[in-house]
């Protein structure tokens, strides 16, 4: 496990430094610094926004809801939520330019569906498995 986990550590990295090669060699410096002020944004938004909201939610969740059916509702709302955020641009078709018909050239909507149908289903299944599972005491956890 060890050296595979060496593995995956050294693929991203080699990866990681290919990006930014590309980056630093193809792109104009207006160009990098909108890239780190979006990478930026992203963090701030992440680490002050969304993730202090699923925590609350998750917590609301397991003081109101039966063990099972709080663990489902997480495991929708990790998935969906982030997913939701980031496809707020798309459905919106903000950057869809007429001069451009390749920029975002379909209904999104569908998709959107097809995966929020998805992770409704992983949350069920997360739920049923939990009610399945022998019941833990408070020590056990």
């Amino acid at each position: 496990m060890r050296g595979l986990r060496g593995g995956l550590i050294g693929l991203g990295t080699v990866g990681m430094a290919y990006g930014a090669w590309l980056m630093l060699t193809r792109q104009d410096l207006g160009q990098i610094v909108e890239v780190v002020v979006w990478l930026a944004a992203a963090v701030v938004i992440h680490d002050g926004i969304l993730a202090p909201a699923v925590l609350a939610l998750g917590w609301l969740g397991g003081r109101l809801l039966p063990r099972a059916v709080a663990r489902g509702a997480v495991t929708v709302l990790v998935l969906l939520g982030p997913t939701v955020l980031v496809a707020i641009p798309v459905l919106g078709r903000f950057g869809a330019k007429p001069d451009n018909p390749t920029l975002l050239d379909r209904d999104y909507t569908q998709g959107l569906l097809a995966f929020a149908l998805l992770c409704v289903c992983a949350g069920v299944a997360v739920a049923l498995g939990e009610l399945r599972s022998p019941q833990r005491t408070a020590e056990e956890e």
